[in-house]
């Protein structure tokens, strides 16, 4: 198995979750983190150090975010590894817990 990067992570991208990841699995992409299902080796370190509660065990994303499973896969092959963290986006508690933020992805 593997975590999953979900919606509220979305123009946000706080990266505390990042500096704690013993396998560097994190890949970052304009307004978005995601995961990579091959590299995460299921340890749970980051859904603690989440500030926005976007990080799930695949088992336990919530059913209207099912989606980001296979959007976690299909975007870390273009996105480009994070293993630092970094100040988050402008606004970035503005947008934290925000509804429906899926139309703001940034590819």
């Amino acid at each position: 198995m593997t975590h999953v990067v979900t919606e509220n992570c979305i123009k946000c991208k706080f990266t505390d979750c990042v500096d704690v990841c013993p396998v560097d699995c994190f890949r970052e992409g304009a307004n978005f983190l995601v995961i990579d299902p091959d590299e995460c080796i299921d340890c749970a370190v980051c859904v603690p150090e989440c500030p926005a509660n976007a990080i799930f065990a695949e088992e336990d994303v919530p059913q209207d975010q099912v989606q980001f499973i296979a959007l976690n896969a299909e975007l870390s092959p273009e996105f480009g590894m994070i293993n630092r963290s970094k100040q988050p986006l402008p606004g970035a508690d503005d947008w934290n817990g925000v509804d429906d933020k899926l139309k703001h992805l940034e590819r």
